[in-house]
C-alpha cells in the first residue's frame, strides 16, 4: 500500500498514563539491547522527518535505559571534503554497527533522495539512481544479519511552526535552528513530492518505512517506542541465559545466596 502523509495527521491526545506507559516501553527496550549483546545481534534504526518533528525526543527516550556502551546515535549533516570524494554511501558503511551494538541515524541515507534531490546538490541522474542503490545498500546489509529499522516522524506545517516559534522562544535551544529551517520550510511542497517517492521506490519488504504521526509528541513517542520494540523483540532472540552453576556457587559461599532471597 503506497504511504501517503496526509493520512498520518489526526492521531489524537495520547490519553493515557504517559510516564507509565513510557517506563514499560524503555525496560522492554533495556532488554532489547541486553538481547543484541548476548546473542551478538547488530541492528539500525534511522530516522527521517520534517526540521523540528521530534526526532531527537524521541530517540532520547528510547535509549534512556541503555547501556552506553553498546549503542551509538550519529547525527547526520552535510557529508565533509572527504565524504564527497567517495560514494554517498561510504560515510554510512564506517559508521554501520559492531555485533551488540544498537546504531541509531538521526536522518540517514535518505538525504541522497530527499534534501540532495530537493536542493539540487547532487544531479537528477543521481538522485534517480539512488533509489536502486539505497535499496540494494540495505538488502546487503540485511543479507548480513542486521536488522533494519526506518521510521518517518511526520508533522504538519502548523506543528512545525509552533516548534520552530518555541526554539526561538526559549533560549537554550535556540541553537537547534537556523536559516536552513526556513529555506526547507518554503520547499514543503518540493520536500512532499519528494518523500512521497521516496516512500513508492524503498517502502520495501525487508525495510519497509513507518510512518510516526508526531503532532502529539506525548503520543508519537509512544507510537514509535511501541513500533522498535515489537519490530526487534521479533527479529532478535529474547532468551536469557540461566544463572552460572559455577557463579551461583560462589555467590552462595560469599553471602550465603539462595535463588530468590535479594529478589
Amino acid at each position: 500500500m503506497t504511504i501517503d502523509l496526509a493520512t498520518h495527521e489526526s492521531a489524537p491526545k495520547y490519553d493515557g498514563d504517559y510516564d507509565a506507559a513510557l517506563a514499560a516501553l524503555q525496560q522492554r527496550l533495556a532488554k532489547i539491547q541486553v538481547a543484541h549483546i548476548l546473542h551478538k545481534r547488530r541492528s539500525v534504526i534511522l530516522l527521517e522527518g520534517w526540521d523540528a518533528a521530534g526526532k531527537g525526543g524521541i530517540i532520547k527516550r528510547m535509549s534512556a535505559d541503555w547501556d552506553p556502551r553498546y549503542y551509538q546515535v550519529h547525527p547526520i549533516a552535510a557529508p565533509n571534503e572527504v565524504e564527497r570524494d567517495h560514494h554517498f554511501l561510504w560515510r554510512f558503511w564506517t559508521r554501520l554497527p559492531a555485533s551488540g551494538n544498537i546504531a541509531i541515524f538521526d536522518r540517514s541515507w535518505y538525504g541522497r533522495v530527499l534534501v540532495e534531490r530537493v536542493e539540487g546538490f547532487c544531479s537528477k541522474a543521481d538522485w534517480k539512481r539512488g533509489y536502486d542503490e539505497i535499496n540494494a545498500f540495505e538488502k546487503q546489509q540485511i543479507d548480513a544479519g542486521m536488522n533494519i529499522v526506518k521510521l518517518f516522524v511526520h508533522i504538519t506545517q502548523e506543528t512545525q511552526d509552533k516548534q520552530l516559534a518555541e526554539r526561538l522562544d526559549t533560549p537554550w535551544k535556540r541553537w537547534k535552528t537556523g536559516a536552513d529551517d526556513y529555506r526547507n520550510r518554503a520547499r514543503r511542497a518540493d520536500y512532499l513530492d519528494a518523500m512521497h517517492a521516496m516512500f513508492k521506490n524503498t517502502d520495501t519488504k525487508h525495510a519497509p518505512w513507518h510512518v510516526i504521526d508526531n503532532n502529539h509528541r506525548k503520543g508519537g513517542r509512544i507510537a514509535a517506542l511501541t513500533y522498535v520494540a515489537d519490530r526487534l523483540e521479533a527479529l532478535v532472540p529474547m532468551d536469557f541465559p540461566v544463572a552460572d552453576p559455577t557463579v551461583v556457587k560462589l555467590a552462595r559461599q560469599a553471602f550465603g545466596y539462595r535463588p530468590g532471597d535479594f529478589a
